[in-house]
């Protein structure tokens, strides 16, 4: 059944591909003022396993159940979904890693590659995603490689719900709920649900009256545990401690809610102390005012203003950078702002003089600001690592 299914999405990859080659002939003819892109994996890299349910179509992933869940197959990268798309938003390819062309030839220009394992649009159970996106720069007559790794994208939360919850609210559903959808999360269910990037709540509906026990920020990588309790004294109160531990793929967290419980949320501590444990852009703009702490991001543009900034070369600006938690960001709200002030560090790192360092991804020690350019900044860099 699984090989059918591969043969059926390399077949019509093949065909995506091949009328993508007729209809755009630069992928194949070389012309002048143009450059050639060629996109790869890291070498040697260790591909997870993932439920066999996450790499079939959507529909089929909804009405999967449990048992099927447990069936798990590893990855390959060519069966990901590649994309390779021009800043004007044109389609260069789009198909299956396995039947992309080894090079792309194709005009000068800034060019976003992302490479996925599955489509993920809507909260769903046991569904990782798995795959990477870059920007590049192709210039004239130069060959560009990109190295794709292979990172989960999405986040999931997993419940673990104490027996005498069904006693306590036996009428009572939870839901745990995005800006994308919801899924309910029944007294047996044990498998985690994925979700994007965002906030996720966990949701009480008791005979029709919705009580939100906790929401989190999640990111990707991040996989939440969440143990939930009864305090069978009262039900007034929801109080959480979270616990953070870091797995090599993953980013592991774990939270405990009583419900009627008492005592004081806990938080994780040491934050951005050290280049190992940097904030990402989303953590940096959660802890505004801490002083010389480490941040971490991708350079995806400069020539900062109050309204806008500028994600394509050239630049004009030496003084300012901005940093996202990806390469393809073009949003400035979703960035932060980085101050280069006068002597090496901006010598090094304004991209008036250093172009090449768009995309790359770099740690930053500084204070965070509440403010530069009108999106929180990072300022007084004292020191930066690539």
């Amino acid at each position: 059944m699984l090989f059918f299914y591969k043969k059926r999405l390399r077949s019509l990859s093949a065909i995506i591909f091949l009328f993508s080659a007729s209809a755009c002939e630069s992928i194949f003819s070389p012309r002048t003022g143009e450059g050639t892109l060629s996109v790869h994996f890291e070498e040697n890299m260790s591909l997870p396993s993932v439920p066999l349910v996450s790499l079939m179509p959507e529909e089929q992933r909804l009405n999967s159940t449990p048992a099927e869940s447990k069936v798990e197959v590893q990855l390959d990268t060519n069966d990901f979904i590649l994309s390779v798309v021009g800043s004007g938003g044109a389609s260069l390819y789009y198909g299956s890693f396995g039947a992309a062309p080894e090079k792309i030839i194709t005009s000068a220009g800034t060019y976003t590659i992302s490479a996925k394992s599955c489509e993920f649009y809507t909260p769903l159970f046991s569904s990782p995603q798995f795959g990477d996106t870059k920007t590049a720069v192709v210039k004239p007559g130069k060959e560009c490689s990109v190295v794709l790794n292979c990172e989960q994208l999405n986040c999931g939360v997993r419940l673990k719900i104490d027996p005498q919850f069904l006693t306590e609210y036996p009428s009572g559903v939870l839901f745990l709920k995005s800006s994308e959808g919801k899924l309910m999360y029944g007294y047996s269910e044990s498998r985690i649900a994925y979700f994007r990037p965002g906030n996720v709540s966990l949701v009480l509906n008791d005979a029709g009256k919705e009580t939100t026990l906790a929401t989190y920020k999640m990111e990707a990588k991040q996989i939440l545990d969440i143990k939930l309790e009864i305090n069978a004294d009262s039900h007034s109160q929801v109080n959480s401690g979270i616990h953070i531990k870091v797995d090599t793929a993953r980013i592991w967290r774990s939270d405990k809610i009583v419900i009627g419980g008492g005592g004081q949320a806990e938080g994780s501590g040491g934050k951005g102390e050290g280049k190992e444990d940097a904030l990402s852009v989303s953590e940096a703009k959660d802890m505004i005012g801490s002083t010389d702490v480490w941040v971490y991001g991708y350079i995806v543009g400069g020539d900062l203003s109050s309204s806008r900034c500028s994600f394509e070369t050239p630049f004009s600006s030496r003084t300012n950078l901005v940093l996202a938690s990806k390469s393809s960001c073009r949003e400035k709200d979703d960035c932060i702002s980085v101050q280069l002030n006068s002597g090496k560090i901006r010598d090094a790192l304004n991209l008036v003089d250093n172009p090449s360092l768009l995309g790359k991804k770099i740690y930053l020690k500084g204070d965070i600001v509440e403010a530069y350019y009108g999106i929180p900044g990072v300022q007084a860099i004292s020191e930066y690592s690539f």
